[in-house]
């Protein structure tokens, strides 16, 4: 910190000296509001040319708790003395040795500067030149040491003052020693005038004081010259101290004034003009003082947590043989405590619990859905009783943490909401939770961030026994696969995928077992969506009535939207359904998340994959719904398991005209050949191809968002845009989206 200073002083004066003869240093406080003027920089000037420190080191904080305790017990409001109730500070022996030691190597110069200070105070010298003169004594010490030990003459002055008068009436050597002093014990206007007159300033020459001491003992590694900002701040510091000890020198001043001339002063009332303009003047500096603690801290915090992130990368790139340093370094790295709550439990437990198991951190801020929430737990149960053992425990090859982040932990600690929100989130979760979301250190926040793009919404990051990274993001396959994906790997995820095929058992499985339960060769289904009740209407009534006359069995069950803003509506437009009987529809809003949910991740895990949509027939029939669900009404039609079309809002039209048109061609087409040739054929022609329209959230769970995307009905390349969109629930945050 010193040679900091020195540094920036050293730049000043340049800047004051060029051959301009003008100062070039006024803008040495451009963020934090205390701009000094050319008679400060000359004064600094002057302050540098008294200091030469030398190796000498002032155990500075000891000393400032013992000034500040006699200056705490001899500036209270009211005088008469119940000062000595205040609680003496812990006194045993080793603290009394260890102070004594601090004074026998400055007690010699705390007792010169007092006497320095009070002899030219008495005999009319300037404040200035008084200043300056101590300085001149005290130019060894370093700038926090010069402070403290001038706070500590003051100590023994005023301190002394004060003790006379709290035991002038108790103890008769204090009344002998209150006299000869011609202290004023007896006057009760001159006493409160001297109180209030100082202490106010006195407050401030104390925080000003603290406020050094601790800019002093900053890390020099941290805090260097080549930070521009910092270093301009922290030159200002000599004048602090310049300050602080002037006003220790206008408070002596007065206190010797009143004992000196004794009860010439008693009916004199004191100017408390010079002491006010000084608090004033202290209280901005320690403003200041406070604000550059503040950018100090901020920066140090930065350092520190740049150096230990480039460590967790380091980390994660090195080979373990368990995952006990990867989950330490993330969770907590102190062994202090047990930084885990066992959700069924609700006991703390410390991470070895999860050594050399796969571990799935769920990492989320806490604005996580409850539908989300709800259908992962509904996952982890039937997971953990699947498999249960004949010992009547669950064997289960992993583990969830849930990772809760709030950034910045500022707004956690500082709201009682936040707080409660989190320990309702958790209560209710089964498997293990960060006991607070202030073990995830920032550092870790940051890492979280970049490495696996988490940003905000829900990512399930895979930790493998030995520490490494077996997916960044496993939530889309827990969604599609549920545990049977486990471990969760990109070989495992591609294993799957060549298991499926683009059937209405892939869109609908594990979801809802009244639909799985219809799909068999004989049965037609409709799946369908939108949030316009009367087309809603009119299409169920006119594809029942097109069954029915066709001889077929169909069945038909509604899937809302996807937009999560439509919520509220999509709900009361299920009731409906269910109450007019229009079709088979879900009570449970998670259902309809889940449906959702389950078509974007099949997308963004074959975008993970590197598929070519273009050639993909999941990514062309997600791609349809997706796209037809922005647009309105839109509808899925399948014979058993195989989807025979996905069709926009002109399906309504195509079934109302069944008795006019296609009704002819059902016998020798069969229905759904008849169906699909009248809408292509004909409806199309008149209404047009829609637009291919659908939206990726930046976040895109998988951390990843294609560059390029062919339309699904012409495949031509889309046109790429960036919206913003917010859906005016509390339970949701304003949204990025890329659209297509």
């Amino acid at each position: 910190m010193e040679s900091l200073i020195k540094s920036q002083h050293a730049q000043q004066l340049a800047g004051h000296n060029s051959s301009t003869g003008k100062n070039t240093s006024t803008d040495m406080m451009p963020a934090t509001g205390l701009a000094m003027s050319s008679d400060e920089n000359m004064m600094l000037k002057l302050i540098q040319q008294t200091h030469s420190p030398d190796a000498r080191e002032v155990q500075v904080r000891g000393l400032l708790s013992l000034v500040e305790d006699i200056l705490d017990r001899a500036t209270l409001d009211s005088q008469d003395t119940n000062a000595s109730m205040l609680p003496l500070p812990t006194e045993d022996k080793l603290m009394q040795s260890s102070m004594m030691s601090v004074l026998d190597s400055v007690s010699y110069a705390i007792d010169r500067v007092a006497c320095e200070i009070a002899y030219k105070s008495l005999t009319g010298s300037d404040a200035h030149e008084i200043t300056m003169s101590v300085f001149e004594h005290l130019s060894s010490f370093h700038w926090d040491g010069k402070l403290v030990l001038t706070l500590a003459a003051f100590a023994l002055n005023y301190g002394e003052f004060w003790l006379l008068v709290q035991f002038y009436s108790k103890n008769q050597l204090a009344k002998s020693l209150a006299m000869l002093k011609l202290v004023p014990v007896q006057n009760r206007v001159t006493l409160e005038s001297v109180s209030q007159g100082l202490n106010d300033l006195i407050r401030e020459m104390k925080s000003v004081t603290a406020c050094v001491v601790e800019l002093s003992e900053l890390p020099d590694r941290y805090i260097t010259p080549d930070v521009p900002q910092l270093s301009k701040i922290l030159s200002t510091i000599p004048i602090a101290v310049y300050w602080t000890i002037r006003s220790v020198v206008a408070c002596i001043s007065q206190i010797n004034m009143i004992t000196a001339m004794g009860h010439e002063m008693m009916n004199t009332q004191m100017d408390l003009w010079e002491t006010s303009m000084l608090a004033n003047k202290l209280k901005n500096i320690h403003d200041h003082l406070a604000e550059t603690l503040r950018l100090c801290y901020r920066h140090i915090e930065k350092q520190r947590s740049a150096e230990s992130l480039k460590v967790l990368h380091s980390l994660f790139d090195t080979t373990h043989i368990d995952n006990m340093k990867i989950l330490t370094a993330l969770i907590h790295p102190k062994s202090d405590i047990s930084p885990l709550q066992d959700g069924m439990t609700k006991r703390k437990v410390h991470l070895d619990v999860l050594r050399r198991k796969t571990v799935l951190l769920l990492i989320s801020d806490l604005n996580i859905l409850l539908d989300e929430l709800s259908i992962f737990e509904q996952i982890y149960t039937e997971s953990r009783r699947n498999l249960v053992g004949v010992d009547g425990k669950s064997h289960m090859p992993y583990e969830v943490v849930w990772v809760p982040i709030v950034d910045p932990i500022e707004d956690y600690e500082r709201s009682p909401n936040l707080q409660k929100k989190f320990e309702a989130l958790r209560q209710d979760m089964p498997w293990y939770t960060v006991d607070s979301p202030k073990l995830i250190e920032r550092h870790v926040v940051e890492f979280v961030r970049g490495r696996w793009h988490f940003m905000n919404k829900p990512i399930l990051v895979v930790i493998d026994p030995q520490g490494n990274e077996a997916s960044l993001n496993a939530l889309h396959m827990i969604w599609i696969w549920g545990t049977e994906a486990f471990p969760f790997t990109r070989s495992r995820e591609e294993e799957l995928w060549r298991k499926e095929t683009f059937s209405l058992n892939l869109i609908i499985d594990g979801i809802d077992s009244v639909i799985f339960n219809w799909i068999n060769p004989d049965n037609y289904i409709f799946l369908y969506g939108g949030d316009d009740l009367d087309w809603i209407r009119r299409f169920t009534m006119a594809a029942k009535a097109t069954a029915k006359d066709s001889n077929v069995k169909l069945e038909m069950a509604y899937v809302g939207k996807r937009n999560h803003s439509h919520r509220e509506q999509t709900r009361r437009i299920s009731e409906v359904i269910r109450s007019e009987n229009l079709s088979h529809s879900w009570a449970e809003p998670p259902l309809m998340w889940f449906f959702w949910t389950r078509l974007e991740s099949m997308l963004y895990s074959k975008i993970q994959l590197g598929k070519a949509d273009d050639h993909d027939e999941v990514m062309q029939g997600i791609k349809k719904i997706l796209s037809y669900d922005k647009l309105g009404g839109w509808a899925l039609l399948s014979k058993g398991p195989e989807i025979i079309m996905i069709v926009h809002g002109a399906i309504e039209r195509t079934v109302t005209v069944y008795d006019r048109t296609w009704k002819t061609h059902v016998p020798t087409k069969g229905y759904t050949k008849a169906m699909y040739d009248h809408h292509h054929d004909e409806i199309l022609r008149e209404t047009g191809k829609p637009c291919g329209h659908f939206d990726f959230h930046i976040t895109a769970r998988s951390g990843r968002i294609p560059e390029k995307m062919n339309c699904f009905e012409c495949q031509r390349p889309m046109e790429k845009y960036m919206s913003f969109a917010c859906c005016h629930d509390e339970k949701f945050h304003e949204d990025e989206n890329y659209n297509f």
